[in-house]
């Protein structure tokens, strides 16, 4: 008995001890929560962004879209222009073989931006997915399966479609007209004041500048090129969504997010890297390294390809926010997307549990032992490494599919 009240009193002086540490700890907990909410309400009412000031070529491509541009689209370009200066911009749109009503929208548009004299270049194709598909094969971007089918990869088909767009930019800088930056425009819904609010990102410095896309709210869409400034993929599709702390305090913070890549709805970057010898473009891993079950998306190697990236940095503005639909898009306009403090708390400790409890490194060990061994083979190397996931996406008629 004197043991057991020995034991016992040696333990009391603890347990006080121990339940004014945890106090303190939730204290100091729901302090951090409710300053964030302040940031977020601050960043929420910052001052509109300033006008545009400098030149810009607007890229986009299209496929089935005919719904989204007569609904949005369309008229939300058209009071871009206007807003950054018809003579401000060039418009070069491509659209890839649809089969729904995409080229008649796209017409409209076209007959809309002559009306504003802007300059401009609209290719309308009539390759669809099931000419490419049964195209003579060519020497890159086809992929044999294991069971000995040769099929067409979607990414390296989608880089070059990308791609088609810079033609114009090539012949206008032969001309000698410049440019100051170049926005890829997605299927996304925006209005003028998104993009004049992305240009602005990081005071207009950076290497790229996203914004951040919707298409069932409060989840982001574009998973498939987003890393964090660790190179890592996001640890929830929610916010603050990323598990290094550079990215993750900018997000919980309604700053610019520093991250490795990303695309996200919208991108701006400056144009210098896109010229000149050996511009950059879109591409994807070679077809080799593909066929150990290994893909990256094109938006992310690009970032992993420009130069500027290292130097000037690649941001994610968690304050432009696009949706895939009206609906989308209004839900994260909504006067309800402000996030409570209690709201703020259940994601910060979602956050933190994921981080504690998950981790990228084994899905990314098996992706670096593939690419170890086919640099031993082949003798080559990939830039972006980080980019890489453990898939095999396929072009067929209707779209694409994993394999």
């Amino acid at each position: 008995m004197r043991n057991y009240r020995r034991y016992s009193l040696r333990r009391l002086p603890r347990a006080p001890a121990l339940r004014i540490l945890l106090l303190l700890f939730l204290l100091w907990d729901s302090l951090y929560c409710i300053s964030l909410y302040i940031h977020q309400a601050a960043a929420l009412n910052a001052p509109p962004p300033p006008h545009n000031t400098k030149r810009i070529y607007i890229a986009a491509q299209h496929w089935n879209d005919a719904r989204l541009l007569r609904n949005h689209w369309n008229n939300a370009l058209v009071a871009l222009v206007q807003e950054l200066g018809t003579e401000n911009v060039y418009v070069s749109i491509y659209e890839s073989g649809s089969y729904d009503d995409s080229k008649d929208a796209l017409r409209e548009l076209d007959a809309a931006l002559d009306s504003l004299q802007v300059r401009k270049s609209i290719v309308l194709s009539e390759t669809s997915h099931a000419d490419e598909v049964a195209s003579q094969r060519s020497e890159h971007g086809w992929i044999q399966t294991s069971d000995g089918e040769t099929l067409m990869r979607r990414i390296p088909f989608l880089a070059t479609v990308r791609n088609y767009v810079f033609e114009p930019l090539e012949k206008l800088a032969e001309e000698d007209e410049r440019f100051d930056l170049i926005l890829f425009l997605n299927d996304v819904v925006f209005t003028p004041e998104d993009v004049l609010r992305l240009l602005d990102t990081n005071g207009g410095e950076y290497a790229a500048a996203c914004s951040i896309d919707f298409s069932k709210p409060p989840y982001f869409y574009d998973t498939f090129a987003l890393r964090d400034s660790s190179g890592h993929e996001a640890v929830m599709q929610t916010w603050p969504y990323f598990g290094s702390y550079l990215s993750r305090y900018a997000a919980e913070r309604l700053l610019p997010v520093p991250v490795a890549s990303c695309w996200n709805g919208m991108v701006a970057m400056p144009i210098k890297p896109f010229l000149g010898k050996d511009p950059l473009r879109f591409r994807g891993v070679p077809d080799s390294l593909a066929a150990s079950h290994v893909e990256a998306s094109e938006c992310c190697l690009i970032h992993a390809d420009n130069r500027l990236s290292t130097t000037k940095g690649i941001f994610l503005n968690p304050n432009v926010k696009v949706g895939y639909n009206g609906s989308s898009y209004d839900a994260v306009h909504s006067p309800d997307v402000v996030m409570s403090p209690i709201h703020i708390f259940v994601a910060v400790w979602q956050n933190r549990i994921l981080r504690w409890l998950t981790s990228p490194v084994f899905k990314e060990w098996a992706v670096r032992k593939r690419v170890k061994r086919w640099a031993e083979v082949t003798g080559e190397e990939e830039r972006g490494e980080f980019c890489l996931i453990d898939e095999m996406q396929i072009l067929y008629e209707r779209g694409w599919k994993h394999m």
